[in-house]
């Protein structure tokens, strides 16, 4: 099976991104420029011991997707505790709501959001009571 063990969020404003992702998800970034030859950054969004991935934020190399744009790519979710604490996060670092809190019967409660980049991510709220 090949199982995702990496992604890459393309960004603008590198030090931007940094803030949302790690303000909104208590993210940490190592610089990885230097192995990549252009600004990339290792994104560790938890313990290693936890389940999940690790990432980076890498320098966009095109034009951003355009609002209202179909997604022509990856969507990922997180993974939160709180949806609502989070979606507060998101607004106040200048996300912005792509599809409204919704639930997913008796499994979570899901939404989309953009972030300051112009990328599409979900969130994802375990709730057996979700309806």
């Amino acid at each position: 099976m090949g199982r995702l063990v990496h992604f890459e969020i393309h960004v603008d404003d590198m030090e931007r991104a940094m803030k949302f992702y790690g303000e909104v998800f208590g993210w940490s970034f190592q610089d990885w420029s230097e192995y990549a030859g252009m600004p990339y950054y290792g994104a560790v969004t938890g313990d290693d011991k936890e389940m999940g991935i690790n990432g980076a934020l890498m320098q966009r190399q095109s034009p951003p997707p355009e609002a209202n744009q179909a997604l022509n790519g990856y969507a990922c979710t997180m993974g939160v505790e709180s949806y609502d604490a989070t979606e507060a996060k998101i607004l106040k670092q200048g996300g912005k709501v792509a599809m409204p809190k919704y639930a997913l019967p008796g499994m979570a409660w899901q939404g989309y959001y953009i972030d300051t980049e112009g990328n599409l991510f979900g969130i994802h709220q375990p709730d057996e009571n979700a309806k």
